[in-house]
């Protein structure tokens, strides 16, 4: 593919012209399409997450046991935490998921390499970058697929999640963003980090789906803001096949209250 700015641009340039020009676009069917309660299936879906700076060993230990509990997809963690994550899940369904130049997404491409590799040495088995987000603003495009598909190259055949930080970004540079995500051979785009503010939203995530279903491997997880078991279904309906959230668990919880309630 194209390896520089002048080569991009016309390429980004025609997918966003069609991306918005498309008003037909049906949101295909998934596996999470028909969900109605958080069961099983549910689950399936969940990235179950702890990011904040302050965690324990402790929390992240009750983050894994959660997970393990409800059979979540994985526990999203950062770095240093990888390996803790890893042994606790070990034996279970669950998988372990790292976040990669979290949460601004500015270091060097070098660094994002050697940290996503160092990750997956670790443990895990999926990965979660945050994309340049002033290099893409900037209309950097090059750079920006660099960035992207170094990390794919250095996790081989371990699944890349993009983190876009939609909050960001217009919807040209959203659909610029997944159209390049796609291009360097990431598994997912992904909405926000939620750590600048705002979030996930169904709009977002319908225009992601738009930009990727030219290639009908790359999904999309959902991330940021979303608490409740409606705002999951939000997403799903929107086009969302995975869902970064700290209240699984009080989702699932809830569920089984509410089963139990006369």
């Amino acid at each position: 593919m194209s390896s520089s700015d002048a080569n991009w641009a016309p390429l980004v340039a025609s997918k966003v012209s069609e991306v918005l020009a498309d008003s037909s676009f049906t949101v295909p069917s998934t596996a999470f399409s028909s969900i109605t309660s958080p069961n099983a299936q549910f689950a399936l879906a969940i990235d179950h997450t702890l990011l904040k700076p302050d965690a324990t060993p402790a929390q992240v230990d009750e983050l894994c046991d959660q997970a393990i509990r409800y059979k979540f997809m994985s526990c999203c963690v950062n770095g240093a935490n990888v390996e803790q994550v890893s042994r606790r899940l070990a034996g279970s369904s669950s998988l372990t998921c790292a976040v990669i130049g979290f949460p601004l997404g500015a270091g060097t491409t070098v660094s994002k390499a050697f940290e996503a590799a160092n990750a997956v040495k670790n443990g895990a088995h999926e990965i979660d970058m945050v994309v340049n987000v002033g290099a893409l603003k900037a209309g950097n495009f090059a750079l920006v697929h660099a960035d992207i598909q170094a990390v794919v190259h250095a996790v081989a055949n371990t699944p890349v999640k993009v983190i876009l930080e939609t909050v960001f970004l217009s919807d040209e540079e959203k659909i610029a963003a997944s159209f390049l995500a796609a291009e360097a051979g990431a598994a997912f785009v992904k909405t926000c980090t939620g750590f600048s503010g705002g979030g996930a939203t169904a709009t977002d995530v319908l225009l992601m789906r738009k930009s990727v279903a030219y290639k009908p491997s790359v999904k999309v997880k959902a991330s940021a803001g979303i608490r409740s078991f409606d705002k999951c279904l939000e997403m799903f309906k929107a086009g969302a096949e995975r869902i970064g959230t700290s209240s699984g668990a009080a989702i699932m919880e809830s569920a089984e209250v509410a089963a139990g309630s006369y």
